[in-house]
């Protein structure tokens, strides 16, 4: 963790916010280190507190490839309907690898705590960061702290990196790619962009949405194991499902045509969208994916995600086409197409 001062004796945690002490790398660090950080993710591999985690070859598995991926976040408020930063940083992270194929088992964790910082605050992400790894059976194994004066920060933001391995065989992405393609989604579009926004303090409404935020490499797995000919997978995070159909034709050189009857949207989202004026393709999502399948497969593979607590509302949404390729058209539920472009940028700030 980074941290170089021994401890000589029994230390008593007394701070209730975070100083800049906190981040000298004397002894009110190691002290917030040893107090609060690790008790959070205690494990074999994170008890040295070395500058890295060794971790033995035989723990990654054998005859796979290795998988690496890291991601900051950055989100106000900390702490929202369904989740907070922390359950953002680690499901996030475990979700880059699992759509990659990989199955994630280490995350590193890296702080940057603002001055002022409430130490209950901490201690809750740090918590939720712990149960969100134990639901997604990856350990947190190594880490840095910084503190930075008030202000900086926006209380907190937090940097996850991860190791995973992808299975020998399995192989995802353009190339396999073939018109005709089913494009699925795990579940309702929007939720956790909505749900951020209506958590901020200077939005007065009231919706019944939250986020949903969750790893998905438990889905993903049963994903591979209904459907082994899984093409491509992505999550549908920042700029939501029309990113990630616009990601996929342009790669892949193909058309993609969305039916707007199929996609599942909540409907206090729906409505939030309808009042605020956005569109729920484009809305933020941590707990959604989007796959291309073949449509041989397509029917065992809703089976088994609608058999996975996270894949319950899954539905075919679209489907490749040879004829206006790198485009995503969408179809209409009155039967008029419009083409569905990239977002020129977000629709609302700091949502991951």
């Amino acid at each position: 963790m980074n941290a170089a001062v021994p401890m000589n004796d029994a230390s008593r945690w007394r701070d209730r916010t975070i100083t800049l002490a906190h981040g000298s790398g004397g002894r009110a660090m190691r002290e917030l280190i040893d107090e609060i950080i690790v008790p959070a993710f205690d494990n074999a591999l994170l008890a040295p507190l070395e500058d890295q985690a060794r971790i033995p070859a035989s723990l990654l598995g054998d005859g796979g490839t290795l998988a690496f991926t890291t991601d900051s976040f950055v989100v106000s408020p900390l702490v929202f309907p369904g989740g907070d930063i922390g359950t953002l940083a680690v499901c996030g992270t475990v979700n880059d690898l699992a759509v990659g194929g990989a199955i994630p088992k280490y995350l590193s964790c890296a702080l940057v705590l603002e001055e002022g910082l409430d130490v209950d605050m901490l201690r809750d992400v740090l918590a939720s960061m712990a149960r969100a790894a134990a639901a997604a059976g990856v350990s947190i194994v190594t880490g840095d702290t910084k503190v930075v004066e008030r202000g900086a920060a926006d209380g907190m933001f937090v940097t996850t990196a991860g190791i995973g391995v992808i299975p020998a065989g399995r192989a995802t992405g353009p190339a396999g790619v073939r018109a005709g393609d089913r494009l699925v989604v795990n579940g309702t579009l929007g939720d956790h962009g909505v749900a951020v926004m209506a958590a901020r303090n200077d939005l007065a409404l009231q919706i019944p949405v939250a986020s949903d935020c969750a790893p998905l490499n438990g889905l993903v797995e049963a994903m591979f194991s209904a459907a082994p000919d899984l093409r491509w997978l992505r999550d549908a995070t920042r700029g939501g499902l029309a990113t990630i159909a616009n990601e996929f034709a342009r790669e892949g050189h193909f058309g993609l045509v969305l039916d707007e009857t199929a996609l599942p949207v909540a409907d206090a989202v729906r409505g939030a969208c309808e009042i605020l004026g956005l569109d729920p393709l484009y809305l933020a999502n941590e707990g959604k994916l989007a796959a291309l399948v073949p449509a041989a497969q397509v029917d065992a593979l809703l089976a088994a995600m609608r058999a996975h607590p996270l894949g319950r509302d899954a539905a075919v949404v679209g489907e490749v086409r040879t004829e206006r390729p790198d485009l995503v058209v969408l179809r209409s539920r009155f039967g008029g197409d419009r083409v569905v472009d990239l977002p020129l940028g977000e629709q609302l700030p700091r949502i991951c």
